[in-house]
């Protein structure tokens, strides 16, 4: 039987002592960057400039923002179809983000891919996946090639509540148990699968997470709107695939204010009061109390924070002029970016036979 990982006073675990007063704002900041990237994304998408879905990530930027600070040369980022947030975390730039969503040439994945695909492999942040739950087999790989390689590292699998119902992630579980491979698999628990309620698509005892113990499994539940907490939780986990490639499962209470997709109108007085949502915005909103958490350690002060916070707005407001002015890609285009080795002219590319002929 596996146990949960225990969890003490978060701003206090080492990964946070040693938090330099700029590393505070650095991780503040990032929050209010994907907080202004999405805000400009839906101003932008309401505007006609965009099509497609759009899943926002408004209400959870201390979960992608906390966990992926934590990244080292070895580590790498898999999530699904609610991936700016992360995709700025790990490093990627508004413009290349906002253009991919405009469906330009210059965004992140040429324009091909829009809202659910961004990727950076020079980043280690392999997407941006569609299909519910498809990316766990894929976070499974990413482990495994780290250990086949011999390098220490670890594959953060983001996944939402709606997912761990999926299939494929229990024959991932079964698989990282099995082969002792450093993934941690990321919960991202905001309470709704689409428009359904987590007591109404999930039968648990106490958390999603727990469901880790059928696997012997480590596991841990946690506060998803402390980034002190996401931080300390998820380091051990970090520890935990790097020193002994064991993997975890890691579970985030979480909220979106907005919809499940830009489409999902009901989202507000239908399938969830608005009571609820105002309540979460006003006493669980993660950059607000992080602000006041650091305004109380005496880091910023109010007017900081908005300049802070005025600069991030003016940098998404940029990247939409940016996708705006990009060009579109080319025709050409649509047969580029097919077949790596076909790209790349390399000898299987090029004569079409691969490895496995003789």
């Amino acid at each position: 039987m596996s146990t949960a990982i225990k969890t003490t006073d978060h701003a206090l675990a080492p990964i946070n002592k040693s938090l330099t007063a700029e590393d505070k704002i650095r991780l503040l900041r990032e929050m209010l960057r994907v907080r202004r990237f999405e805000q400009q994304a839906l101003k932008q998408y309401n505007g006609g400039k965009m099509g497609g879905f759009l899943h926002l990530y408004i209400g959870q930027e201390s979960v992608a923002v906390g966990t992926c600070s934590l990244m080292g040369d070895d580590d790498h980022v898999i999530t699904a179809y609610r991936d700016h947030g992360h995709a700025l975390a790990v490093g990627m730039g508004m413009n290349e983000c906002m253009a991919e969503l405009y469906g330009k040439a210059t965004g992140c994945s040429k324009g091909k891919g829009g809202s659910m695909h961004f990727f950076a492999p020079d980043k280690n942040y392999w997407g941006g996946h569609g299909i519910v739950g498809g990316q766990t087999p894929l976070g499974l790989g990413l482990a495994y090639g780290l250990k086949y390689k011999g390098l220490k590292g670890a594959a953060m699998c983001f996944l939402g509540d709606g997912a761990v119902n999926q299939g494929c992630f229990y024959e991932s579980l079964n698989m990282a148990a099995l082969f002792e491979l450093p993934v941690i698999y990321i919960i991202e628990n905001n309470g709704y699968s689409m428009g359904t309620s987590l007591d109404r698509s999930s039968v648990f005892k106490d958390c999603l997470a727990q469901r880790g113990e059928a696997f012997c499994i480590e596991w841990a539940q946690a506060n998803g709107e402390d980034l002190y907490e996401v931080r300390a939780v998820t380091q051990k986990a970090i520890d935990h695939a790097h020193n002994e490639s064991k993997p975890t499962i890691l579970e985030f209470d979480t909220y979106r204010y907005y919809g499940h997709s830009v489409a999902d109108a009901k989202h507000k007085g239908g399938y969830r009061p608005e009571e609820e949502i105002e309540t979460y915005k006003r006493d669980h909103d993660p950059i607000q109390l992080f602000k006041k958490r650091l305004i109380e350690e005496r880091i910023i002060t109010e007017e900081q924070f908005t300049e802070i916070s005025d600069a991030a707005k003016a940098e998404a407001e940029a990247s939409a002029q940016f996708a705006e002015e990009s060009p579109i890609p080319s025709d050409a285009s649509i047969f580029e970016d097919v077949y790596f080795e076909v790209d790349r002219q390399t000898e299987a590319g090029r004569t079409g036979k691969h490895f496995f002929n003789d």
